[in-house]
């Protein structure tokens, strides 16, 4: 199958190009908007491309190729050769190690490794409890006699992991797999079962919501360097230019001056009010000030998790606003920030206040498994994705969907 894009200044002609450049073999499988980039792009007309793939009846169709029934199809390439001795192998080691170890005089080992020792053994029995029930399936219900499901287990496992999903939460998928790899159910009904049961997890996303007649304060809250201001503004202008709304801005990294400077760029590109506090005495008069604007955004200082005075001072922050006015607080935080740290950064901001998530930098790694991990590690809502740095294009609401396809192995 040959893939490729065309541009064009309406549907129609992009569609047009890729059926002469095609012919009558043309799929169109997406057409996609694309609007100029910049601030000022909105004075510029979109122009669309078009995805098309001829499809060549004579090519075979890949090996380890398998399509979802959801909205599009999902190509799961397959991964690095594995056949059957080596798969049995890993569990067969852990195996032999479990019974020689049973033959050894019993230690003064601690109850904690012993329960250790039990849950990885029990994880992996786990996974040889899959693999046999899929090899349990009788012949003629399946659609191939060559191991096809038993393979189709392994690829996803070993996709997931490759996609930096937490071996963990794996095994709590794989736990649920367990309930409908059954006679008759084939490789489409696991994979769809595994999309929706991931879906669910990550949940619906949960953006700013505005309050009729009542004032919005939002507070952005993260470590240095995750690309908070410029996530501000970026969210600023989708509410300024797309939904005609009143906005107004509030810096308390008052530590880098260039980070005032840059939001107060932003607020008068945006003929925004801004004003600049030094103490958390001070956050009730600006939000009074401003009280006009239908949303405020709440630029905070970022700062290294480990540091007790800096979290302190942005708890008070947040804690003495007026319970008068609606606020919410959203944490932002890196995709490409390892997950021990990730884990250490949304331990010490739970501290701070309840939050929703805000992911930036997706255009600077290609493993998505962290955001899956993040969200069930910290039990809080998503809200958007950033992709780069221009304002205010690169940022959408979370697709749960696309990241989701991405990690059974589809492309974005």
């Amino acid at each position: 199958m040959t893939i490729n894009k065309f541009t064009g200044h309406t549907k129609e002609e992009a569609i047009e190009k890729a059926k002469e450049a095609f012919g009558s073999n043309a799929v169109i499988m997406n057409v996609k908007e694309i609007k100029p980039k910049g601030f000022f792009g909105m004075f510029k007309s979109s122009t669309y491309e078009v995805t098309a793939a001829m499809d060549e009846k004579q090519q075979a169709r890949p090996s380890g190729i398998i399509d979802i029934r959801a909205d599009e199809k999902i190509p799961l390439p397959p991964l690095k050769p594995v056949d059957q001795a080596s798969f049995e192998a890993a569990f067969d080691k852990k195996k032999d190690m479990t019974e020689e170890k049973n033959k050894q005089p019993k230690t003064n080992e601690t109850p904690l490794d012993e329960s250790k020792n039990t849950k990885e053994l029990n994880e992996k029995e786990r996974l040889d409890s899959l693999a046999a029930m899929v090899e349990g399936f009788e012949k003629p219900v399946l659609k191939s006699q060559n191991g096809d499901e038993l393979k189709f287990v392994k690829i996803l496992y070993r996709t997931l992991l490759d996609n930096d999903v937490n071996e963990k939460y794996i095994n709590q998928i794989l736990e649920e797999i367990e309930r409908f790899l059954r006679p008759g159910n084939n490789m489409d009904v696991i994979l769809s079962n595994v999309y929706q049961k991931l879906i669910l997890r990550f949940g619906q996303p949960e953006t700013i919501k505005l309050t009729p007649g009542k004032t919005k304060v939002v507070f952005f809250i993260g470590p240095t360097g995750v690309g908070k201001t410029t996530t501000i503004a970026k969210i600023a202008s989708k509410f300024k230019v797309e939904h005609d709304k009143k906005i107004a801005f509030i810096t308390a990294d008052t530590y880098r001056i260039a980070a005032t400077e840059q939001l107060r760029t932003y607020a008068n590109i945006l003929d925004a009010p801004m004003s600049v506090i030094y103490s958390k005495e001070e956050l009730n008069d600006a939000i009074e000030k401003h009280e006009q604007a239908d949303v405020i955004f709440v630029d905070t200082a970022g700062f290294s998790h480990k540091n007790e005075e800096q979290k302190s001072d942005i708890k008070n922050l947040i804690a003495g606003i007026n319970p008068d006015y609606d606020k919410s607080v959203y944490l932002v935080v890196s995709a490409t920030t390892k997950y021990n740290d990730l884990k250490a950064i949304v331990d010490a901001y739970s501290k701070i206040a309840d939050y929703k998530l805000i992911f930036t930098k997706l255009d600077e790694t290609s493993s998505y498994g962290n955001l899956l991990n993040i969200k069930l590690y910290s039990g809080a809502d998503i809200s958007y994705a950033t992709d780069g740095q221009n304002v205010p294009d690169d940022i959408e609401v979370f697709d749960t969907q696309k990241i989701v396809k991405q990690l059974l192995g589809g492309r974005i």
